[in-house]
């Protein structure tokens, strides 16, 4: 592919949009949570998800081991609670990286600051590149309010391409 074509897709992926999202994990006693952003609905019966994980990460080592999720959507304005989770999750007491979270179904940490969450099971991954696509099945979910979702473009943050 000529430089032309290269610039022409890596501008066309940043294109793309993306919502920011925790995804908690939890293997035994250890709970982790990370920022992700490459997620989307992908079936309506059963209600599946699709999740971009980086396949060096804590996270995608959780999954591996003890396969539920959760996902807690975070809304416009809560960059600070996104930016709070690129970092390794600490865990004291209540809190993960100073937020309180809760657990339900899974065991896997919700954020309680987050508009909604769902959570389920893994039940499919295609494990190609730096990334895997982790798929689950939605089993549980709740929601605090209705919010407008937070995305890479309100944070100032490109991340594809």
């Amino acid at each position: 592919m000529d430089e032309q074509a290269e610039a022409a897709k890596k501008a066309a992926l940043l294109m793309m949009p993306y919502g920011l999202y925790v995804l908690g994990t939890v293997d035994g006693d250890s709970l982790g949570a990370a920022t992700v952003n490459w997620v989307t609905q992908t079936s309506f019966k059963p209600p599946l998800v699709a999740i971009g994980v980086k396949r060096d990460s804590g996270a995608y080592a959780h999954l591996q081991a003890n396969p539920v999720f959760a996902l807690s959507f975070l809304e416009s304005g809560q960059k600070d609670i996104a930016f709070g989770f690129f970092r390794p999750t600490k865990h004291e007491g209540d809190t993960l990286n100073g937020q309180p979270f809760e657990q339900h179904e899974t065991g896997a940490p919700v954020i309680r600051a987050a508009p909604a969450w769902v959570e389920g099971r893994v039940v499919g991954e295609v494990a190609i590149g730096d990334h895997a696509c982790i798929v689950g099945e939605v089993t549980n979910a709740g929601q605090n309010r209705e919010a407008k979702l937070l995305t890479l473009e309100e944070c100032g943050v490109k991340y594809g391409g």
